[in-house]
């Protein structure tokens, strides 16, 4: 894009002129991230949904533009960072850039389509489980589709923090962690007796109609978790409905500025809150099971429950996309499209690529370790499966 923007539209404004520059509001921009060997920044305009990258240099001006500073202020700022000053034509060419795609203040709003740009993609954007779903949707059919629950999807999630949001401070929420740890562990110790009764819950219609019922309320309240927590921490709900495809039918829930959200604890807890919120519902459950242990086929459906339950929660965390461990894995690593980085990277070291030497030692620690650690992970969900399977055919 030139520094002039697009046609038609007016020319940046002149440095010299005494302009002080200011993004308009609706802008957002994420902190560093590792983007293959780059280190960049993700900028989006939330009134268009247009996305893309820049540089660190570039973010150190953008986010300086606050309307208060003179473009000559900034300058100075950006010589004693960098040891350089810009002159006007690089000045004209980030206003140009900044007006041309609608994000300062003052200017024409974007004229470009919503969308990504720049090179977004899903995966940058923070599409998946707790941000992006509800998204593209065409035209629903009978196989597949989806519908909006909700007129105002972000004022019902303030709705439900203002009832629920109590949950997420320190003095409830690291009890009921503790809880659902010390469950996890128990249910992990029995997980062959589990299984056997997730067999019988099988076998049993009606326990296993009420256990399918419940279990889909768990996901459903797993996606309105994820918007819970992203409200608690600022983010912003853009759906809450439902999709189908035949014949599954789910409900969705979209953080739209996920990535964006003020800090890694915050990214991170948001991804956590859907599982964290599975296992929550178990609770009751496990009670009942751990202390009661009711006999007969009500006891061995109520540890399949259990078996079921625990899984699809912790299922939820396997650090692969689009699930919600990677994401948390994502930011633990300070990466944005981890998956398709490590397998650019990996890919170079393996060829013996001299384009691999010139990634940064932080790049390539993220990308091996991921790739290691992903590796390791479907052996271990395979070696599991395959132990799982081989128990419940001995003890059928």
């Amino acid at each position: 894009m030139s520094a002039e923007g697009p046609p038609g539209r007016a020319a940046p404004p002149r440095p010299e002129d005494g302009y002080r520059p200011a993004l308009r509001p609706g802008v957002l921009v994420s902190g560093e991230v590792l983007h293959g060997p780059r280190r960049v920044h993700l900028v989006k305009d939330t009134a268009s949904g247009q996305s893309f990258q820049v540089g660190v240099k570039e973010h150190f001006l953008i986010t300086r533009m606050d309307g208060t500073r003179t473009p000559d202020e900034i300058g100075a700022a950006y010589a004693r960072a960098y040891g350089r000053r810009l002159g006007e034509g690089h000045w004209r060419q980030i206003l140009g850039l900044l007006g041309g795609r609608g994000l300062l203040a003052g200017g024409p709003a974007p004229a470009e389509p919503p969308g990504t740009a720049g090179g977004g993609s899903a995966e940058a954007s923070g599409g998946g489980t707790a941000d992006g779903r509800g998204r593209g949707r065409g035209g629903n059919g009978v196989l597949a589709g989806s519908v909006r629950l909700v007129a105002d999807a972000h004022a019902t999630a303030g709705r439900l923090h203002e009832a629920l949001g109590f949950l997420l401070a320190r003095r409830w929420a690291v009890p009921l962690l503790f809880l659902v740890g010390a469950m996890t562990l128990v249910l992990a110790w029995h997980v062959g007796e589990l299984a056997t009764g997730a067999v019988e819950l099988f076998r049993n219609p009606v326990l296993l109609t009420a256990g399918a019922t419940l279990l889909w309320l768990s996901t459903a309240l797993h996606e309105l978790a994820h918007g819970l927590v992203a409200r608690h921490y600022g983010g912003r709900v853009g759906e809450i409905g439902l999709r189908w495809r035949f014949p599954v039918v789910i409900m969705y829930c979209t953080v739209e500025d996920y990535l964006y959200l003020p800090g890694r604890t915050a990214r991170i807890a948001t991804a956590l809150a859907g599982a964290v919120t599975n296992l929550l519902l178990l609770l009751p459950f496990f009670g009942l099971w751990a202390l009661a242990r009711p006999p007969g086929a009500t006891g061995q459906a109520l540890g399949g429950f259990l078996f079921l339950g625990a899984l699809q929660a912790l299922a939820m965390l396997v650090p692969l996309p689009p699930l919600d461990g990677y994401k948390v894995v994502a930011q633990l690593l300070g990466t944005a499209e981890l998956a398709a980085s490590s397998r650019r990277y990996v890919g170079l070291a393996l060829r013996r690529d001299p384009e691999a030497a010139r990634y940064p030692a932080r790049a390539r620690r993220a990308y091996r370790a991921y790739a290691a650690g992903a590796v390791g992970v479907v052996l271990l969900l395979l070696t599991g499966a395959v132990l799982l399977v081989r128990h419940i055919l001995t003890t059928a």
